[in-house]
């Protein structure tokens, strides 16, 4: 069996940007998930280029042990078109 250390995951961290775009425009509230800040910036300048960055904040977040487990069972809810049919054109 693996002591507890050894079954903890890296600390993953939010990090909220607020940034001016290349146009000017300003976007709040930008938040990527990462393990670094460099990891966090080079997302957002990947989506933004040439962007400058206002405010970064960073917020620790406790990962759940069975979150990175559960499998996708897909949407919860189905479209059915009238008479049961599926949508065909």
């Amino acid at each position: 069996m693996r002591d507890n250390a050894a079954m903890q995951e890296p600390t993953m961290v939010r990090y909220g940007f607020n940034i001016r775009t290349r146009t000017g425009q300003r976007v709040d509230n930008i938040q990527i998930m990462a393990a670094t800040s460099g990891d966090a910036e080079r997302r957002l300048r990947q989506m933004y280029i040439q962007c400058e960055i206002i405010e970064c904040r960073e917020q620790s977040v406790s990962r759940r042990p069975d979150a990175a487990h559960k499998e996708y069972h897909g949407p919860r809810a189905r479209l059915v078109t009238p008479g049961g049919k599926t949508g065909t054109h």
